[in-house]
Parts: structure tokens; C-alpha cells; sequence
């Protein structure tokens, strides 16, 4: 112990000499790999990238300290046996505004189906406007422009304005209205006005087909989509208008308006928008997620569920009133909702970069806008690794990292941290059915690259083997209650989807569908999903979704694609999707092979997701199967990965 103290003394002083900010990034990851090079003889865990100093200065301590804690273990006993009490006291912190209060936090005979803050009468969007109306709310801009901001007062004008003039609509609580925009400033005024006026949002990304769009609209039963006509991305023009009117036409519903959001937004009224409070359950949002088979699930968040995402940024992310939180996403996806619930609620402000987070202009942007906190994806880290655009700059604002949405590669974690001076990154798992994480990493504990060190605060796993079996590798399952929950989904049977034949044991299972292993020090990592779901640059999505579009391929019998989260070197990688395809007769695979992925992804492009790509195509005279007929990507996985 003595020996790994001695290491983290001398490191420390290195990192206060300032000397290692001189080196260029990779040369930083080296003089770690160098001073740390006998961890292994020392200590017996993988050597953290990152290690805690002043536990004092973050919100997690501090919230220990208020109710009367100081050992995380301590806590963590608390919120599994009391989730009642626990999270009373989260809400009380995050200033949650109500305009009738809850009878309990918490009640249930069945802890699968929990009733949150019975009695109570909110609106969620109030809790974004508890900081000072002088307060930054939002940091934007546009690449070649200057930075513009917008405190949480004009913030609020705007919002309320907005929702005026869909009330004036006709709009009433209950509506579902689309949003396919981009995230810009309009976005974040366009959705909380949506959810204000006691609408939901139906989340769709600007980056789908309209066939897919229109899924979404008929799934949701959207009346309106709120879109932007066009807009500039890596200088080039991107047209959504079109694609908009043809979805709506797609969509085959009678009367759903399309609205520009310039419109919406330039429409002012003279009249005062009063905001109705409405029960904790009304749904606010609609997000989906996909299965393995079918239509994507149709995921609603209700009023608790930005309680969720606020905690997880006060507790793990540790965001705080006067931060900037930055975090390339879209409001499609659940990291967008996120995103200005986290902030907003506490107190921080939004940094929002109008072009591609890829190159050196976002680095810059992160740079200037003063980031303490910034969210990627593996894949994002990975680009700028391998590009070496982010050399130079200054990131010592930020206080942590987060990455989510694929599994992290240890490598790309380290070059990560080394960026801003040695942070900490908080590994992030979770789900759109979970309003934010089920497990993650803390300001408390030591870092180490691509690694969980703790079940997310006010939640609970267990991992059990294929024998049901509590095991340190195997399925995670989570267990009821925790808030953020999701109670139903719009298009399929709650139940049969994350209960229904889930091992027996002493605790109510939910199943998930992720895989992890416990490491000897109680630290977890992840080991990729147990059914075919993938997320290939973090958009979750089912293999069908992707077959359905390859098997209309004239050369390609039938097809199975898997996703592996291992690269050639057998290190850990975003998803990498690899497609087996039984060809129809006449076709030759020596002659076929590079023709057919650039079709394919073409297609997928048009039809899905241009970030969803093809990495590679192997031909087999056949697919293997179950006795009920089921493809089994499980064994094309395993005899890929085997080589």
C-alpha cells in the first residue's frame, strides 16, 4: 500500500508542476505509462487514471455531509433500503418546484410498478428557472461566428412565448408534437415550451430518413412536427423541409401540421402564458429505443423522469450552479432531454456548438466557453485521437468528463483524461427506459479508464450467470424501484418486455439486456449486449431494423448482422457492425464483397442513419439457427470473436 501511496504522491507533484501540460497530448498518456509501469506489483487493480484529492469540493460530499454520512458505502445502504427517504431528500437538494406537494416520496405493494410523489402537482419546466434570472442559461455559437449567450431570464421569456403561441395553436395538455431539429438554441426553447404548455415531445433525430420520421409520427400519434428548413453543417447546406413533408405524407395521418421553429419562435403575443401543473405520471416525452424485432419501443418520460437525469448530474457529474456542461448530442436521443434537465435544474449552463463536434473548431468552442464538463461518445474520442486535432488547446476548465453510449476503449479513455491535465471521465451506463444511468463512476472513488466503480446513486444491479446464478460475470439486471423507471411503453406490453421470465430470485428483476464483469477490486466493466440490440455511434437500434433494409439487397439471400465491441488488436471499440449474408444464387463473393458494403451502406444511409455503417461483410452458404427457426447472432458473434 505504502509503495502505490509513494506512486500517487510522486504523480501528484508531477501534475502540479505544470510540466506535463508543456507535452503534447500522447506524450502525456506516455509519462503516465511510464510512472505507473510497476502498478500491477504494487496494487492489485487496474492502475486508475485519476485519483480523488479534495473530496470536500464536490456535490457528492457535500450531500453526504447533509445527511449526516461520510462512507460512500454508507449511502449506497441507504438508498437500496430506503428509496422512500432517500430520494425525498435528492428532490429537496435539486429544488424541485411543486404547486401541490407529494403525500410520500415513494409507494408500492409491487416495486415494479411504483407510484412517485402521489397527491403532487408540478411542472417540471419551473425547475428549470430556479437560478438567478441574470444567470448564463446558454452559451452558443455558430462556427466563424462570435459566441452568443442567453441568460436564464430571456431564456424563460422565450419559452413561456413560445408556448403561448402553440396554446393560440390550439394545442392542448396531452398533444404530442414532434421535434426534428438539430441542437441549437431553438431546440432547447422549442422543447421546453412543448412540455410547458402540458404537451409531449415526440423526440425524433434530425439525422433519420423520412420513412423512419413517419414511423415515429404514427407511433407516437404526433399532430405537429417542429422542424427547421435547413441548416449549414461542415459547410455544407443540410435540407430537412422536404424530408419533413414527405414523412407527414408517409406517416399517413389525417391534419399534422408542420411548423417551422423560426416561425414559432419570431410569432410573439402580448398575452402572459400561465404554466397548469399536472400529476407527476403525465407524460412529457416520447423517445424510442429499439428491441430486437419490429417497430422501435415507443418510450414515454413522465414529470419524475428529469428528477433522474438532474440527480445523476448533481451526484456523478457533479454540476453545479455557474458550471458550463457541453455535450454533443441532439434532442432525438435521450442525452438531449438530458442534457437540459441536468443543467438547468442545477443552476449550470448549456454550451452549444452549431457545427461538427469532430473537428478542431468544437475543440476550440470547449476551450472558450469555459467547459467544467463535457460528455462524448467513445467513437467521438477515438476520432480525435487518431486525428491529433485537439493538440494544444487549453482544457483545464474542465473539471470531469462523461462518456456513454458504446462501450469505452481503455486507450482512448487515458488520451481522454490526459486532454484536460489528468480528469477524471464518469463512465456512464444507462437507457432511455431509465431516464439516465444504472451504473457509473464518482467523484469520490479513483478513475480508472473505461470502468464503472458503482451502481448509479439511487439505483441497484445484480448480476447473475446463464444459470441465474449471482455471479461476478454475466447479465445485469436492475432492481425496482428507482426513479426514472419507465412504468409503460406506448407500443408494447411493459411487462411481457422487462419482467416476464426473468430468473427467480430473493429481489423483483428487471432485465436490461447488458452484460458485465466485477473486477477483483468491485469495480465493473462492460461486456456488450445479451440480446441483438447495438449501438453503433451511439443510436441504439435492433439488427431487424438494419436486415430489414439489407435483404431488400437483389444479391443477398438472407442476412444476419451482428455488432462486436473488439478491434482487430482485441481491444475495445465503439460498435463495429459485421453483417453475414447467405448470397442468392449467380452471385460471386471474390468479386462481390467491396461492391455490396458500399451499396449496402448507401441504403442504410438513405433509409436509417448515415452514422450507421457496415464495417464488414462475410459470406456463408448459411445461417445458423435455433429449432424454432431464430437466427442465433449469439454463436455468429462468439465464432467471429474466436477468429
Amino acid at each position: 500500500m505504502s509503495d502505490s501511496l509513494d506512486l500517487i504522491r510522486d504523480w501528484h507533484q508531477q501534475l502540479d508542476s505544470g510540466q506535463l501540460t508543456e507535452l503534447a497530448i500522447t506524450d502525456r498518456v506516455v509519462a503516465f505509462d511510464s510512472h505507473f509501469a510497476n502498478w500491477n506489483q504494487v496494487a492489485e487493480c487496474p492502475v486508475p487514471v485519476w485519483f480523488p484529492r479534495d473530496v470536500t469540493d464536490t456535490n457528492l460530499h457535500r450531500f453526504m455531509q447533509s445527511v449526516g454520512m461520510d462512507q460512500f458505502d454508507d449511502l449506497k445502504k441507504w438508498w437500496q433500503s430506503d428509496p422512500d427517504l432517500f430520494w425525498s431528500r435528492v428532490i429537496g437538494e435539486l429544488n424541485i418546484r411543486f404547486k401541490a406537494p407529494p403525500e410520500f416520496t415513494v409507494k408500492y405493494d409491487d416495486p415494479r410498478d411504483p407510484q412517485w410523489l402521489p397527491g403532487s402537482q408540478l411542472n417540471i419546466v419551473d425547475s428549470c428557472f430556479n437560478a438567478d434570472a441574470s444567470a448564463v442559461a446558454i452559451r452558443y455559437q455558430q462556427p466563424g461566428e462570435p459566441m452568443q449567450e442567453m441568460s436564464y431570464g430571456e431564456l424563460q421569456r422565450q419559452v413561456h412565448a413560445a408556448a403561448m403561441q402553440l396554446q393560440q395553436n390550439g394545442f392542448v395538455p396531452g398533444d404530442a408534437i414532434a421535434m426534428v431539429l438539430p441542437m441549437h438554441v431553438e431546440a432547447v426553447i422549442a422543447y421546453l415550451a412543448i412540455v410547458l404548455t402540458g404537451c409531449s415531445v415526440v423526440s425524433i433525430a434530425d439525422s433519420f430518413a423520412a420513412g423512419e420520421i413517419a414511423k415515429r409520427i404514427r407511433i407516437a400519434g404526433a399532430k405537429a412536427v417542429v422542424f427547421c428548413e435547413s441548416w449549414q453543417r461542415l459547410g455544407k447546406k443540410i435540407v430537412l423541409g422536404d424530408r419533413i413533408r414527405d414523412a407527414i405524407a408517409q406517416s399517413e395521418m389525417e391534419s399534422v401540421a408542420a411548423i417551422d421553429v423560426a416561425t414559432l419562435l419570431a410569432e410573439s403575443t402580448e398575452a402572459e402564458f400561465t404554466p397548469q401543473a399536472f400529476p407527476p405520471d403525465h407524460i412529457i416525452n416520447i423517445l424510442f429505443s429499439s428491441g430486437t424485432t419490429g417497430d422501435p419501443k415507443a418510450i414515454p418520460w413522465t414529470q419524475t423522469t428529469p428528477i433522474k437525469c438532474a440527480a445523476d448530474g448533481l451526484l456523478h457529474h457533479d454540476i453545479r450552479s455557474g458550471d458550463v456542461v457541453v455535450w454533443p448530442t441532439n434532442t432525438g436521443w435521450m442525452m438531449g432531454p438530458w442534457l437540459i434537465f441536468a443543467s438547468l435544474i442545477n443552476g449550470a449552463t448549456i454550451g452549444l456548438f452549431g457545427g461538427s463536434p469532430s473537428g478542431r473548431p468544437f475543440g476550440t468552442f470547449v476551450q472558450d466557453v469555459g467547459t467544467t464538463m463535457l460528455g462524448v461518445v467513445p467513437a467521438l474520442v477515438r476520432s480525435w485521437r487518431q486525428s491529433g486535432g485537439m493538440e494544444g488547446l487549453d482544457w483545464s476548465s474542465i473539471r470531469c468528463f462523461s462518456s456513454t453510449g458504446e462501450a469505452s476503449n481503455e486507450n482512448d479513455m487515458k488520451w481522454l483524461s490526459a486532454s484536460a491535465g489528468f480528469k477524471p471521465i464518469i463512465e456512464y451506463c444507462g437507457g432511455t427506459e431509465i431516464g439516465g444511468g444504472y451504473i457509473s463512476s464518482t467523484m469520490l472513488q479513483p478513475n480508472i479508464p473505461a470502468a464503472f466503480s458503482t451502481e448509479a446513486i439511487g439505483s441497484r444491479c445484480v448480476i447473475l450467470d446463464d444459470d441465474g446464478v449471482a455471479a461476478d460475470e454475466g447479465e445485469l439486471y436492475l432492481v425496482p424501484p428507482s426513479i426514472g423507471l419507465s412504468t409503460k411503453l406506448l407500443n408494447r406490453d411493459h411487462f411481457e418486455t422487462y419482467y416476464a421470465n426473468v430468473p427467480e430470485n430473493d429481489l423483483p428483476l428487471r432485465r436490461h439486456g447488458d452484460r458485465f464483469v466485477r473486477l477483483r477490486n468491485g469495480y465493473f466493466r462492460a461486456g456488450g449486449r445479451t440480446d441483438d440490440t447495438m449501438n453503433p455511434g451511439g443510436i441504439k437500434i435492433g439488427s431487424s431494423e438494419i436486415e430489414s433494409v439489407i435483404n431488400v439487397e437483389h444479391s443477398i439471400a438472407e442476412s444476419a448482422v451482428i455488432a462486436v465491441t473488439v478491434d482487430a488488436q482485441g481491444e475495445s471499440c465503439p460498435d463495429r457492425l459485421i453483417l453475414f449474408a447467405v448470397l442468392a444464387e449467380g452471385d460471386h463473393p471474390r468479386t462481390s464483397e467491396t461492391s455490396l458494403k458500399r451499396r449496402l451502406n448507401q441504403q442504410i444511409k438513405k433509409e436509417i442513419n448515415p452514422l450507421i455503417r457496415i464495417s464488414e461483410v462475410h459470406f456463408r452458404d448459411s445461417l445458423p439457427r435455433t429449432a424454432s427457426n431464430k437466427i442465433m447472432r449469439r454463436k455468429l458473434r462468439r465464432e467471429f470473436l474466436e477468429g
